[in-house]
């Protein structure tokens, strides 16, 4: 139920999964300045409303760590944000 910062640039979210055993996403930068999530292989994330919080603070946190690694001239070519409903 917390988030966690386990190496250097990378980042994990406490979850569970269907049978509700402790479990973790790990949330990882890619070399391609893309973000990277990792979650228990062959199961699904079950997350609280306070995990999901948690999750957005660690995908907020690699996102930041992605931009102090630009120069200017790349951060002024990014692309727009898009905004995503769901």
């Amino acid at each position: 139920m917390r988030q966690t910062r386990h190496k250097l640039g990378q980042w994990a979210a406490a979850c569970r999964d269907i049978a509700r055993r402790r479990r973790e996403i790990l949330v990882v930068p890619t070399e391609d300045q893309r973000v990277a999530l990792i979650v228990p292989p062959g199961e699904a994330a079950v997350l609280e409303p306070l995990e999901v919080g948690r999750l957005r603070a660690a995908l907020r946190d690699v996102v930041l760590a992605l931009d102090h690694t630009r120069t200017p001239e790349q951060r002024e070519q990014g692309t727009q944000p898009v905004q995503v409903s769901v």
